[in-house]
């Protein structure tokens, strides 16, 4: 009881009302030294999530404005690799297994969800590790791990294949679509009529990359990052470090996550990624394009774990794009809000979603449908 007393506590602290309001108010001194209006942009969808539930968008000066970024891997996800899992999940005797919102993102056949009630076996698992139960438990079906997920989650995809191989399980194959923050984030940039002041570098990227992946932005771009963490506290001080940065013409990588991020990160969790992981040369991100470098795919030494090249007779290469009144891109790109889609809360909900903004519990559309942003 006293270990719950105290972890409340704690969480209460990092949503103290009079604490943000003070930082509100430090806010509202800096904004005003300002010379020109300020676009934050907060990579992670965890982050839009915590501002628009507390509300923190509103207590910003009107010359300081938050601009959502590409930093949810559902949202990101192509309508082609989608289709790959829909491809796989059908054959026979396979059980397809993702993480949470994936079965809900529509490809151009249909989303996992429908799938599965068409009788394909499709699963959801909140823990990669949970594969291998499935997998011991039906020995003679395959298997496949369908990862998504940006750096956060790709050590415990690693994790798992190298249980997989330790324990020489032949059932399990693994799809794998995980993306990394830098390069989405570079792109955005190089882009001439980008709206970007400073970013908001997201949390648990960070715990195990390291706040080192950010020292181009500021270095190159001059661009402040701050890593900040996903209470509200955390972020309402993020904005002060930044506006703090811009008035004293600094172009630095701060860390507000200190409790959790360090320069170098998890040393660990990156090497095992390197002993299972190469760079793909491009990947696709959804509604913003080809970006070089941007994801991962296994070695070829691992290719007999690998679905992408057991089925690769089955899944189709050509891109398929959104639909033509969803600017979920745009929304990614920071050059949009979801209210600004005709479609939004209308044609487009969560129960009928045209895009993977709306799906996804990360998703930009999905926080302000959630916490009633309708206008």
């Amino acid at each position: 009881m006293c270990k719950e007393l105290c972890l409340k506590d704690l969480y209460l602290g990092f949503r103290d009302p009079k604490t943000i309001k003070a930082y509100a108010k430090l806010i509202e001194q800096e904004a005003k030294k300002l010379t020109h209006d300020v676009n934050i942009m907060e990579v992670c969808g965890g982050h839009t999530h915590t501002i628009m539930k507390y509300g923190l968008n509103q207590l910003l000066p009107k010359n300081v404005k938050f601009v959502h970024g590409p930093g949810c891997p559902v949202c990101v996800m192509p309508k082609e690799r989608i289709d790959h899992a829909y491809i796989l999940a059908e054959q026979k005797d396979v059980i397809l297994i993702t993480l949470g919102d994936m079965i809900k993102v529509p490809g151009s056949r249909g989303t996992l969800q429908y799938a599965r009630s068409m009788g394909a076996d499709v699963r959801f698992v909140y823990s990669p590790v949970d594969t291998l139960k499935i997998a011991a438990q039906n020995l003679d079906k395959t298997v496949i791990f369908f990862a998504i997920g940006f750096e956060t989650t790709t050590p415990m995809t690693s994790a798992l294949i190298n249980m997989v191989i330790k324990q020489n399980i032949k059932n399990i194959f693994f799809h794998i679509n995980h993306v990394t923050v830098p390069e989405p984030m570079r792109v955005l940039l190089d882009d001439e009529t980008n709206k970007i002041d400073a970013f908001i570098g997201p949390a648990h990227v960070s715990v195990i990359s390291g706040s080192k992946i950010y020292d181009e932005f500021a270095r190159k771009y001059k661009k402040p990052v701050v890593v900040s963490g996903f209470e509200p506290i955390d972020v309402i001080k993020s904005v002060y470090m930044i506006l703090k940065q811009l008035n004293e013409k600094r172009c630095e990588v701060e860390v507000e996550y200190s409790r959790s991020v360090t320069h170098e990160g998890n040393i660990e969790a990156q090497k095992l990624n390197e002993k299972f992981f190469e760079r793909r040369e491009h990947f696709r991100w959804r509604g913003i394009g080809d970006i070089a470098k941007s994801a991962l795919k296994l070695k070829d030494e691992f290719s007999c774990l690998d679905a992408e090249v057991v089925y690769r007779d089955l899944l189709p290469t050509q891109k398929i794009d959104d639909h033509k009144l969803c600017i979920c891109g745009d929304i990614l790109k920071g050059k949009a809000n979801p209210v600004d889609c005709k479609i939004f809360g209308k044609a487009c909900t969560p129960s009928s979603p045209f895009g993977s903004c709306m799906v996804s519990s990360e998703g930009a559309c999905a926080a302000y449908y959630k916490y009633g942003i309708l206008i």
